[in-house]
């Protein structure tokens, strides 16, 4: 079930929205041209046949905003210390405030994840599973929370192969909001 929990950016303390319903999402993100969108989910999906189920969708992304560089990611939990230290690499990284030059789409074709998005003087929690797009636009503050054992396959658009690099804040904003898995326990 797909969650937008918005709370003023000084902490969580006060809760300003909490919804499910996807059309108050959508309207409560549009405001801040951020783009959210349910497509249908397909069973099996993995890193490598996504970009293939999903062709006609990512197509149709790719032309109506000018995306040239799509890929498909996946974490899957494993009992290595391969997955354990890309895990804590990936979700340290993207725990820190951060913009990024060019818009970030990503869809979850398995799994979830929660994009934190700081606008203005609050901050947007969506969590987004199986079958959510959402677009963040160029330059938004936002950092990303896939939890403590991730467990997705998202297809990332973008319009060019530098896009995803992150320009962090420095600012330890993140930390003072509820993690993927309180999140998650709380639904």
């Amino acid at each position: 079930m797909t969650l937008l929990t918005v709370w003023p950016e000084t902490g969580p303390e006060q809760t300003v929205l909490r919804t499910t319903d996807a059309e108050e999402i959508t309207t409560a993100l549009k405001e801040h041209g951020v783009r959210f969108s349910r497509w249908s989910v397909v069973d099996g999906v993995t890193a490598e046949n996504a970009l293939g189920i999903y062709a006609k969708e990512v197509a149709r992304v790719s032309e109506t905003e000018s995306y040239g560089y799509v890929d498909a990611m996946e974490m899957t939990p494993a009992d290595t210390d391969e997955y354990r230290a890309k895990a804590v690499e990936f979700r340290g990284k993207f725990l820190a405030e951060h913009t990024h030059d060019d818009d970030e789409d990503r869809y979850f074709a398995r799994g979830a994840g929660v994009f934190y998005l700081h606008i203005g003087d609050k901050v947007y929690a969506v969590f987004c599973e199986a079958g959510d797009l959402l677009s963040v636009p160029a330059n938004t503050t936002h950092w990303f929370d896939m939890g403590t054992t991730p467990d997705y396959v998202s297809i990332r658009f973008f319009h060019d192969d530098d896009g995803w690099i992150g320009n962090f804040t420095g600012s330890d904003i993140a930390a003072k909001f509820p993690t993927f898995d309180e999140l998650r326990s709380g639904m």
